[in-house]
């Protein structure tokens, strides 16, 4: 069975030669010197055009968001910084805030972009 595939392959290989001649010579043709440029260039387009939708739009979308949540932080509001620590907003000044933690009620200094989350205080 094995010799039979391999003959007919064999006696085939001409054949294929000269669809793949054929075809090349046609393409050459028909599309001209660009005619290959092209698809290279719309492989490359369609990726760029993916990996903005999946990469930098979602990304920018973050980035929005957390500027949105740096500027509308208050004096009262509880936040969560990027390392844990939770406390309460008294006092902010320019890209410092300080942050009242714990029942000793210490007070530490730390920059905006630390806050993770805000917890805006329920107004009756």
């Amino acid at each position: 069975m094995k010799k039979l595939l391999f003959k007919a392959a064999i006696s085939m290989m001409p054949f294929t030669a000269f669809a793949t001649v054929a075809r090349a010579e046609a393409v050459e043709g028909a599309e001209g010197a660009m005619g290959g440029f092209m698809p290279i260039v719309g492989y490359l387009l369609f990726f760029g055009v993916v990996m903005y939708l999946l990469i930098f739009l979602p990304q920018k979308r973050k980035d929005k968001k957390a500027k949105e949540l740096m500027n509308s932080l208050q004096v009262g509001h509880r936040v969560t910084t990027h390392s844990g620590i939770v406390g309460k907003v008294v006092n902010i000044k320019d890209d410092v805030i300080t942050v009242e933690s714990g029942v000793e009620r210490t007070q530490l200094e730390l920059k905006k972009w630390a806050i993770r989350d805000v917890e805006k205080p329920i107004e009756a």
